[in-house]
């Protein structure tokens, strides 16, 4: 099993694919006639700034660098959620462009024709043309989602089953059916869209900025190690415990390879990341720090304990580092006399110091 999650942090969407797929190209096929399927997050036709869906850029430059490499046989493929017309996706996306200059076919998978499977007893319609390919690059975007907490790798795969499949999966409560998909699925290569994830809704509005993408072989490590990203442990979301009981998560050991580090960014939080952010103090805080700190407070606010933290403020950002605040988190906040480390810090540390006051 290959353990190691790739991370960079750029405000340059184009760049950062591209060298993830660079540090990742061992996994692509040795085969360039090989079917290759790239599956974005479009589960409905939004900006992507709006934290719902995967960026075009990411989608564009990977074609591109699959393309320049010699692979001919390349499709996206997304089926967006019910309801919604995934072709309206592709116009508003650019992606008939995409298709056009590059050669490469679109399927709409809700058009598609379906295989029934039945893994772990579920029974399922899945695209005829996903199962048959002979590689699945995954393109998930990190981001909340109100009834399974996140949504991220394991979850994206829906889009390659039927309307009536998705409708069976939410009548049987999802985590269950999701981590069975997952047997069936298995993607080659994951790149993550963790830009600016929503704060709890997969249909996007309260945008968290990171700068921040992720690539991997493991969707369900790489969902274990999401999940402590937005201030979860693994077993929070159930559909990974579901994925644990089916043996596809061992333990939660992943190995972090910083292509490079978070840079400092005007933080401008909006919506719901605007209220929580009144119990920070930033000065020149890296988006990915912040919104780790953003993250920590909403798992607060969602306990109903937020309010516990009084008119407390958690420093945070590289102009704390010659500084001594009560509280802060993250390695420039190392004097702080209450503070938690890391470069970036992650959510779920935040979380446990924050408790600790409670």
């Amino acid at each position: 099993m290959n353990r190691t999650i790739a991370v960079i942090y750029s405000r340059d969407i184009t760049e950062m694919t591209r060298k993830l797929l660079e540090a990742e190209s061992n996994l692509l096929p040795s085969d360039y006639s090989a079917s290759i399927i790239l599956k974005p997050n479009l589960v409905t036709p939004s900006d992507p700034a709006d934290g719902a869906v995967t960026h075009t850029e990411i989608v564009e430059e990977t074609v591109h660098f699959l393309s320049s490499r010699g692979y001919r046989n390349i499709t996206i493929a997304e089926g967006s959620w019910v309801g919604a017309q995934t072709e309206s996706c592709f116009r508003r996306l650019g992606y008939y462009d995409i298709a056009k200059r590059f050669g490469i076919k679109l399927l709409d998978t809700k058009k598609d024709k379906f295989c029934k499977v039945s893994p772990c007893g579920i029974d399922m319609e899945v695209s005829e043309t996903a199962l048959n390919a002979d590689f699945l690059i995954n393109m998930p975007v990190l981001k909340g989602h109100c009834q399974t907490h996140m949504t991220h790798a394991m979850k994206n795969l829906k889009g390659l089953i039927s309307d009536k499949s998705k409708r069976d999966f939410y009548r049987l409560g999802l985590d269950r059916p999701i981590a069975a998909l997952n047997t069936v699925f298995k993607p080659g290569l994951i790149i993550s869209d963790s830009i600016c994830g929503d704060l709890d809704f997969e249909e996007g509005g309260n945008p968290v900025r990171t700068d921040r993408m992720m690539a991997a072989s493991d969707a369900v490590l790489l969902d274990a190690y999401a999940s402590t990203l937005m201030g979860f442990s693994p077993d929070d979301i159930g559909y990974i415990r579901e994925a644990r009981k089916l043996g596809l998560l061992h333990d939660a050991d992943w190995n972090i390879k910083e292509l490079s580090k978070p840079t400092s960014t005007g933080v401008k939080p909006t919506g719901i990341a605007k209220r929580l952010s009144a119990y920070t103090e930033p000065i020149d805080a890296c988006s990915a720090c912040y919104a780790a700190l953003i993250h920590a407070l909403k798992r607060l606010d969602d306990d109903g304990v937020l309010y516990k933290l009084d008119k407390k403020k958690i420093a945070i950002g590289q102009g704390w580092r010659e500084k001594s605040p009560e509280l802060g988190c993250g390695a420039c906040c190392s004097k702080a006399i209450k503070t938690v480390t890391g470069c970036p810090v992650r959510a779920d540390n935040i979380l446990t110091m924050l408790r600790s006051l409670l």
